[in-house]
C-alpha cells in the first residue's frame, strides 16, 4: 500500500466525491443550520490549503487548512469509509499541522459535529483539546470546538 499526500483540487472528481459523501453524512446527522462545511467552490479560495491523500494512486481522504487571522482552521477532514483504519486521518491532520507551522501560525482550531465521536478521539490523539467557540461560530448542542497550540514542541 502506497500512501501519498499532496496539494489537490477540491474539484478533482475523486475528491469531489469524497466531499459530497462528507456533506451527505453531515446532512444525515445534523440540521442544515448546524452544518459548517465549506462548499467545493469555497475550498478553492486562495486562503485555503487543500490536500488529498492517495492510497495506491486513488484519492481516499482529504482535508484543508483555512488561514484565518492569527490561526489556522481545519476544514473538510474526511476519509472514504472503505479506507478507514489505515491512519489517513492522522496523516492529513499531521500534514496540515506541518503546513500551519511553516506558515507561522501559532494555533490550529476546528469545529466538528457533536455526534462524530471517532473524530473527537482522533483530534484528541493529535493533541487537540476542547475550547470555546471561535470566529463566527456560535455555541450549539451540535458543535464541538477544539484547538491546538503550535508554539509548544
Amino acid at each position: 500500500m502506497t500512501i501519498s499526500i499532496e496539494y489537490a483540487s477540491p474539484r478533482h472528481p475523486e475528491i469531489r466525491n469524497l466531499l459530497l459523501a462528507s456533506h451527505d453524512l453531515m446532512g444525515s446527522l445534523f440540521p442544515a443550520e448546524a452544518n459548517h462545511f465549506l462548499s467545493i467552490d469555497a475550498l478553492c479560495d486562495a486562503t485555503i490549503h487543500f490536500f488529498g491523500v492517495r492510497v495506491d494512486g486513488v484519492y481516499r481522504a482529504c482535508g484543508a487548512l483555512a488561514v484565518q487571522k492569527g490561526y489556522g482552521e481545519l476544514k473538510s477532514i474526511f476519509t472514504d469509509p472503505a479506507a478507514r483504519g489505515r491512519g489517513l486521518g492522522q496523516t492529513i491532520i499531521q500534514h496540515i499541522e506541518g503546513t500551519a507551522r511553516d506558515l507561522g501560525l501559532a494555533q490550529l482550531k476546528l469545529e466538528t459535529g457533536s455526534l462524530l465521536h471517532s473524530a473527537h478521539r482522533l483530534y484528541e490523539r493529535e493533541g487537540f483539546a476542547l475550547c470555546d467557540p471561535f470566529g463566527e461560530y456560535e455555541p450549539t448542542e451540535f458543535s464541538v470546538f477544539m484547538s491546538k497550540d503550535l508554539t509548544k514542541v
